[in-house]
């Protein structure tokens, strides 16, 4: 079969990044820095933040343009749209066997902004053979375009969209690894961890100099040095890994007091405080990281509508405590401090998603995990007689790639109180386990359920023109 690759995406982002943004891979090709306004890897794998990402830089702001009238159906808005699976990749070989490059639509998923709902119509027999079923996913979705950074989000919420690629590569490694969690690890180094002890205490022992806390700043940084990064159950090299390092490292930033929160999210550091004999807090490795939040999966007694709930992502948390040689304890407990943060974050989880986009991503992946645990735990592919070729072949639909950061610069604050450093530094990840957080309730009378399958099977399938196949509708 003739190979199809996703340089549609790739001139979709290219089309709106200037070319100062590329950078050179070793091998004389370019290709697109991820975050070139925001968040990158740098030649020797290291993630880097820009600066005004790194303060205060809120990435949702809506585009300035106004959706063009002249567009196609699919960038109309639309409250529900359905994304039938089987018929994209089918739409998909069709285009590969004209050697057509994959069209803005698929690549978007249509435009879908978010996975509300799961739909099944199980494969039937008759008189003339068998009727094909239909997986079909449904969310709201609309027009979108590519930011200046060259994330992809829509022009009505300035919100990432759901990306065909982050399908495909959750959908791979689910069929290769059946049941295994995933995600990323930020570890701190034991050297580094020694070091900072040593240079806190001699800092403590005298006061700071007037004018010296920039080289002060400096030193701490320096102690500490850098964090590894360490992928595991995902290809290092996909945008969904990508998407998790750094949705995990700015929370970090956030937690820290290195970038804005929202209302009602505290940083760690502004809680903290000496004790009442004037004694400061031990130095401590505070792990916070990223797991699934959601509610139980609501389907009918047919079991042939499923709906999507919760958050989505909440975040977890436990102090970890130095012994002499800069070893990380772990406690398996978390201080009261240390879980107000993690809470806080937790419930203003919509709110952040708003100001910072790049956790909608995380969201997005997290949901589209939930989706393929629900397809082997209810089994839809038996049920609908669809087993994926095209999809689950990477030979056949190759997926972009991007630089692997393997560290990151270690997230350190600290705070002066009573004329002594407060030092704090975190470590932690993502961890995504979908087999343990999907739940699935037969809820009688749900009016979702059932006005999500009505508006479905109210709509007339027809071929496309040309012969198309017609793989989304409203």
């Amino acid at each position: 079969a003739a190979q199809a690759d996703f340089d549609s995406l790739i001139d979709l982002i290219q089309s709106t990044v200037s070319p100062d943004t590329w950078m050179e891979n070793g091998t004389g090709d370019g290709e697109v820095r991820p975050f070139p306004n925001g968040v990158y890897a740098d030649a020797k794998g290291t993630l880097r933040f820009a600066k005004a990402t790194l303060a205060t830089a809120s990435l949702a702001q809506k585009p300035k343009r106004a959706p063009s009238e002249r567009v196609t159906n699919v960038r109309h808005g639309s409250t529900l749209r359905y994304v039938s699976l089987p018929r994209l990749e089918a739409a998909i070989h069709a285009r590969q066997m004209r050697h057509q490059s994959l069209p803005e639509e698929m690549l978007t998923l249509a435009g879908l902004q978010r996975v509300q709902y799961v739909f099944v119509t199980p494969a039937s027999g008759d008189a003339s053979g068998d009727l094909p079923g239909d997986l079909i996913v449904a969310g709201p979705a609309g027009d979108w375009h590519a930011r200046p950074d060259g994330k992809i989000v829509s022009v009505e919420t300035g919100q990432p969209i759901v990306r065909l690629d982050d399908l495909l590569t959750l959908a791979r490694r689910h069929q290769q690894r059946r049941g295994a969690e995933f995600g990323v690890s930020i570890n701190p180094r034991q050297a580094g961890l020694a070091k900072i002890q040593t240079y806190v205490r001699a800092s403590n022992a005298q006061p700071l100099e007037p004018g010296k806390r920039g080289d002060w700043l400096e030193g701490l940084q320096a102690s500490l040095g850098k964090q590894d990064v360490e992928f595991f159950g995902i290809e290092p090299d996909s945008h969904v890994a990508r998407v998790l390092l750094v949705a995990d490292y700015h929370m970090k930033l956030i937690g820290m007091g290195l970038a804005d929160g929202v209302d009602g999210v505290t940083s760690y550091l502004e809680t903290v405080n000496v004790g009442p004999d004037g004694s400061l807090p031990p130095m401590k490795v505070l792990r916070w990281w990223f797991a699934m939040q959601y509610e139980p999966v609501a389907t009918n007694v047919e079991r042939d509508v499923y709906l999507l709930r919760g958050l989505g992502a909440k975040v977890l948390s436990e102090n970890e405590f130095l012994a002499a040689r800069g070893q990380r304890v772990h406690t398996g407990q978390s201080e009261d401090l240390n879980r107000r943060f993690a809470s806080s974050f937790s419930e203003a989880f919509e709110a952040i998603c708003q100001k910072y986009p790049l956790y909608t991503e995380l969201r997005n992946v997290f949901d589209l995990s939930m989706v393929l645990e629900l397809v082997e735990r209810e089994g839809l592919h038996e049920r609908t007689g669809w087993q994926p070729t095209l999809f689950a072949n990477a030979d056949w639909l190759r997926l972009p790639r991007m630089r692997v950061p393997t560290e990151v610069e270690t997230v350190v604050n600290h705070r002066v109180v009573r004329r002594k450093h407060i030092v704090a530094g975190v470590s932690g990840g993502v961890v995504i386990d979908a087999r343990k957080t999907l739940v699935v309730e037969v809820e009688t009378g749900r009016e979702e359920l059932a006005e999500g399958k009505v508006a479905l099977e109210s709509v007339v399938r027809a071929e496309g023109v040309s012969g198309e196949v017609v793989w989304w509708w409203d």
